[in-house]
């Protein structure tokens, strides 16, 4: 009993052994690799499981790369991989630029991958050009009508500025732009309309790729409709804008005027009181003359004659006002 238990323990070390052995020292790739045609070392594999770098990755890469006829060592590819590239992505965009006869090194493609583009779409937008639909965009003509236009923009990846280079949403940015600036240089927005061809070009003699990381191929107008008459609106905002002004500077005026007639009624009442208190010292000052004898009583009845004269003068002057005066007293 104890030899089986030690047979079958034996047996186990011996399948746990081997299975930790071909992981470290991944033969099996080594051989596809050597029937591959590409020279990698049986250590090498190892040192790589060390480095905790995928031979699994490594080898199919250079496998691939050596049969599309690339030049490149494993080294490299565990650089890439060690900075956290994507190593199959970079072999399948350097075979498709190899095949499209575009200028693509490994130095390149591995900077563009490390830069966060997708370098293997790139290579793609660069062989088969990516149209970009812009959103709306409205613009005034001359004649203050609104337009609103939709553009398609072809574009093709400039593989030279994909590193540092501006992408879609400046694209978009500077041809609405120029749709803005040509619509509204339009005398018309029925010239617009006519020949909305003007708008493309007039766009692409501005250069709006300089400084992205694609080339702009064309840029064809998809449609252009008429919004609002923006003019005649600024217009009416104008005049009611106007109008509220006028308003304004009248009820000032009117305020004014309301504060000048209680200002000359104030006075008018307070000269009224000033009569009225002279008045009442008329028949102090009589009887004081009375008394010097600077008055006689002769004197006296010529001032109520004249008095009476006033009075009767006045009255024939406003016959009706006295009269209703009169009736509603009566009243």
């Amino acid at each position: 009993m104890n030899s089986a238990l030690m047979l079958l323990l034996i047996v186990f070390a011996a399948v746990v052994f081997l299975f930790v052995f071909l992981y470290f020292v991944p033969v099996n790739l080594w051989i596809t690799a050597i029937f591959s045609g590409v020279k990698v070392g049986l250590f090498e594999l190892v040192f790589m499981r060390i480095r905790k770098v995928p031979p699994g990755i490594i080898v199919t890469s250079m496998i691939t790369a050596t049969k599309a006829g690339l030049q490149v060592t494993t080294n490299e590819l565990e650089t890439h991989y060690l900075a956290s590239g994507n190593v199959p992505n970079v072999i399948k965009a350097l075979i498709s630029a190899d095949k499209a006869n575009i200028n693509l090194t490994f130095k390149q493609a591995t900077a563009i991958d490390l830069a966060g583009r997708e370098v293997f779409e790139a290579v793609q937008i660069s062989v088969n050009p990516k149209v970009i639909t812009t959103p709306k965009v409205a613009a005034v003509a001359a004649d203050g009508i609104q337009l609103i236009a939709t553009a398609r923009v072809t574009v093709r990846a400039n593989i030279q500025q994909l590193v540092g280079g501006a992408g879609e949403d400046t694209i978009l940015a500077r041809v609405g732009e120029g749709i803005v600036t040509s619509i509204g240089s339009a005398n018309s927005h029925k010239q617009v309309l006519e020949n909305p061809d003007k708008i493309s070009k007039l766009v692409l003699e501005r250069g709006l790729d300089a400084g992205t990381a694609f080339e702009i191929l064309s840029i064809d107008i998809a449609d252009v409709d008429v919004g609002t008459n923006i003019g005649a609106k600024l217009q009416i905002d104008q005049a009611n804008a106007d109008l509220k002004v006028a308003e304004a500077k009248a009820e000032e005026r009117r305020a004014m005027a309301v504060a000048q007639e209680q200002e000359m009624k104030a006075i008018s009442q307070e000269m009224r009181a000033k009569v009225i208190e002279a008045e009442a010292e008329i028949p102090m000052a009589i009887s004081e003359a009375f008394r010097s004898g600077n008055l006689g009583i002769m004197d006296y009845y010529k001032i109520k004659n004249i008095q009476a004269d006033t009075d009767m003068r006045d009255s024939i002057a406003k016959p009706d006002t006295d009269k209703g005066k009169q009736d509603s007293k009566n009243k």
